[in-house]
């Protein structure tokens, strides 16, 4: 199996992209991995009428599913939420017959302004990231995918003039190449609250 490449299917969702500072980047960066197909839903489908055919044979040709995002008011921006509310209908995504997603792995790859501190049970976010996104964990284990830890950038508003983008969009390159050709440890990178907090340890050589 480790000789076999995976595809990867990136979902990305940013509403105000001329603002984006960090998700751009890192959506360029994705194209330049073979075996990874990015899709821009908001220019996609800028009126959110959603293609349910073409959603769901794009989640059957590919076995990791991506959520790349700004985190908005805890949650994925809109249209995410629309994509998910008609393309993982009964009978496709979940039910008995829904088996179409048994298998495969699901992450996210986020921002949020907020510093990583804030972000935690003392925090004035209260929760961690990850506990903040277990509705999505909950969607995943009930359609059979594998949830992974999120790749995580806190304080993105000011992380151009810190000079961090340019490390997350290496370890993000990683990260990919890793799972695409199976040397991420899948077990450990699922009970992680943050997949990139020792990516050393979850990479294979």
């Amino acid at each position: 199996m480790s000789g076999i490449q995976k595809k990867i299917l990136i979902l990305f969702a940013h509403p105000s992209q001329s603002r984006s500072e960090v998700n751009s980047p890192l959506f360029e960066a994705s194209k330049t991995i073979d075996n990874v197909t990015t899709v821009d839903l908001y220019s996609e489908y800028p009126t959110f009428r959603i293609n349910i055919d073409i959603e769901q044979q794009r989640l059957r040709d590919h076995d990791v599913i991506i959520f790349m995002f700004p985190l908005y008011w805890y949650s994925t921006p809109a249209i995410l939420k629309e994509w998910q509310d008609l393309v993982l209908e009964y009978g496709f995504a979940y039910g008995s017959d829904g088996t179409e997603l048994h298998g495969k792995s699901f992450l996210c790859s986020l921002t949020a302004g907020g510093s990583e501190k804030a972000y935690r049970s003392e925090g004035y976010n209260h929760f961690t990231i990850r506990e903040l996104l277990q509705p999505l964990e909950q969607t995943a284990d009930l359609t059979g995918m594998q949830f992974l830890a999120p790749f995580a950038l806190f304080g993105a508003r000011t992380a151009v003039e810190e000079k961090r983008i340019h490390a997350h969009v290496d370890d993000w390159k990683k990260v990919l190449v890793a799972l695409r050709d199976n040397k991420m440890d899948l077990v450990l990178a699922s009970e992680l609250s943050k997949l990139n907090h020792d990516l050393p340890r979850l990479i294979r050589d």
